[in-house]
Formats: structure tokens, C-alpha cells, sequence
């Protein structure tokens, strides 16, 4: 069995980035098929047009996704940008950083909310940023501040930043879509021409296409947050056990997630389609805790002890 080295994690991430593109397409494609036959009626344009559309669509969000996903999840977290002298101390942790690992200085961003909790986007290490919240930032000692961007750095050395990027807009957009299908299907569907066609004895075939569209809209996004969790939670411990390799100390970030481990306060901007990409769940409004058994991430308590564990 091949071990499993930087080279083949970063070659893994970048096929299963690609994978997941062309599964996102299909998918849209396919899903555009199952509109135009549930509303086509018989309208040839319709049938064929739609799957056409839903492809462009996809192709489209694709490129969107690729090119301006970072910048995108920047902004629904509400993070600002920040230069050397606003905070030298931080800057100089990822310079020390970048270099040992070998990569570009990434842009550096911050999240003014008293939750504490970092993230790493982009589509590669040369177009890559890191975003603390102030909340994290305050109550790190330097060792700590030091894990926790080693982590983040990690995650854009391995292009784990890529993959879960994409995962993020594209499963998004999917969810929104399923929800969208799910929702009109009250207010259309087989209602008006469909309706009338079923009284005259030929839409049985129409109602196992309107159930298949149905039972796939449901799937879909539980099926992709299953991946998405599965995939994540991997590429979490990972993570933490190559950030030990930019800091030698395990203690650093093993202490800091101690720390994140009690925080209970709100951030406001996360959301479920950001909150994997976070170096722990995040508590969210409505009195949502990502932290159980649905969670992208692995427990605090092992990702602890598995750190703790490299120090004897």
C-alpha cells in the first residue's frame, strides 16, 4: 500500500476537486432533464432547452466558483482585510510560517466578532487567504496563534482549501436548488396541463418522473453533506498533525483548541455553508451548535489527544 505523503494528498485533493466539479455538473444537467420532462409537458424546445440552460448554468457557477468562490466566502463572513501594521505580531507568525513551509505569504483578514475561530480559502497557495476572528486573536498566547495558523497553512499547502471551497458554493448552490425544486412543486408540478393529462389516463409515467425528482432533491443534499463530512474530518487531523511539522509544538495548537473547545459565543456571520471550512464548528444563530454528530469536524477531545500524543 502507497503511504500517504504531501505529494499524494495534495494529488488527491486536486483529483477529487476535479471529480467534484464534473459530479456538480452532471448533476445540475441531469436535474435540468428532470424539470423539463416534469414541466416540458410534450414541449420539445422546453425538454431540450432546460438541460441545456441547467448545463450552462452549471458551467458557469463552476467558473464562479473557481475564480471568485474565495472572495465570495470572504464576504458572507464578513472579513476585512488587514496590512502588516495593523497587527505585526500575527503578520510575522505567518511570514515564519509560510516560509518554513515553503509557500507564499497569504492575504490576512479579520473577522470582528468575539467568537473565536480561523479559516483558510482560495483556489492555491499563490491565491490563497487566512481569516481569524478578534475574538481568537486576543486569547491566543503566541505558541497558540502560531498552531492555529500552521493549521490554516497546512490546509492551503495540502489544497485542502480548494476542494472545500468548491464543496462549499457548489453544495450550497445544490441545497438552494433542491430547496427551490422541493418548494415549487407546491405551486406547480403537477398541477394545470400535468393534472389534466393524469384524468385522461397517461401520466402515470409522469408522476414516477415528478417522485424521482422529488426523492432527488431530498437526497441530494444529504448525500453531499455526508461526503462533505467524511472528507472534512480526515482532512482535519491531518492538518493538525502536518501543522506540527511547521512548528515542532504540539502543545501550541493542542492548548489553543483547548481554548476553542470552551467557546460558546455566537458568530453571527457563519453559516452552513462556511462552517466546515472553520478550524472548529462554529456556535450559529438559532440556537445552532455544530458540534455533534452531523459535524464536519472530529471531536475536540481527540483532535487533542491525538496532538498530545506526539509530544511523549
Amino acid at each position: 500500500m502507497q503511504p500517504v505523503t504531501f505529494n499524494t494528498l495534495i494529488a488527491r485533493n486536486k483529483r477529487n476537486s476535479y471529480l467534484l466539479i464534473a459530479f456538480f455538473m452532471l448533476f445540475f444537467i441531469a436535474f435540468g432533464v428532470l424539470i423539463g420532462e416534469v414541466w416540458g409537458q410534450g414541449d420539445r424546445t422546453f425538454r431540450v432547452g432546460v438541460p441545456v440552460a441547467a448545463g450552462a448554468l452549471a458551467f458557469l457557477l463552476t467558473l464562479f466558483s473557481y475564480f471568485g468562490g474565495p472572495s465570495a466566502l470572504l464576504g458572507m463572513s464578513n472579513a476585512r482585510q488587514i496590512a502588516k501594521s495593523d497587527d505585526p505580531e500575527l503578520f510575522n507568525v505567518i511570514e515564519e510560517l509560510a516560509i518554513a513551509g515553503g509557500m507564499p505569504m497569504p492575504r490576512v483578514f479579520v473577522i470582528d466578532s468575539p467568537a473565536m475561530n480561523a479559516f483558510a480559502t482560495g483556489r492555491n497557495p499563490k491565491h490563497a487567504a487566512v481569516a481569524i476572528t478578534a475574538g481568537l486573536r486576543h486569547k491566543l498566547s503566541r505558541d497558540e496563534l502560531q498552531g492555529v495558523m500552521a493549521h490554516e497553512l497546512c490546509h492551503i499547502r495540502n489544497y485542502d482549501i480548494l476542494y472545500s471551497m468548491l464543496m462549499a458554493v457548489l453544495v450550497g448552490t445544490l441545497v438552494m436548488l433542491a430547496d427551490v425544486f422541493v418548494r415549487s412543486m407546491y405551486f406547480g408540478g403537477m398541477t394545470g396541463r400535468s393534472r389534466r393529462r393524469n384524468s385522461k389516463g397517461g401520466g402515470g409515467g409522469q408522476i414516477i418522473i415528478v417522485v424521482i425528482a422529488l426523492v432527488l432533491a431530498i437526497l441530494a443534499p444529504i448525500l453531499a453533506r455526508i461526503i462533505q463530512m467524511a472528507l472534512s474530518r480526515q482532512r482535519e487531523y491531518l492538518a493538525d498533525a502536518a501543522s506540527v511539522d511547521l512548528t515542532r509544538n504540539p502543545q501550541g495548537l493542542a492548548s489553543a483548541l483547548a481554548k476553542l473547545s470552551g467557546d460558546r459565543e455566537i458568530l453571527e456571520s457563519a453559516n452552513r455553508a462556511t462552517a466546515p471550512l472553520y478550524i472548529v464548528p462554529p456556535v450559529m444563530r438559532l440556537g445552532h451548535d455544530a458540534r455533534n454528530l452531523l459535524s464536519t469536524h472530529p471531536p475536540l477531545k481527540e483532535r487533542i489527544d491525538r496532538l498530545m500524543s506526539l509530544t511523549k
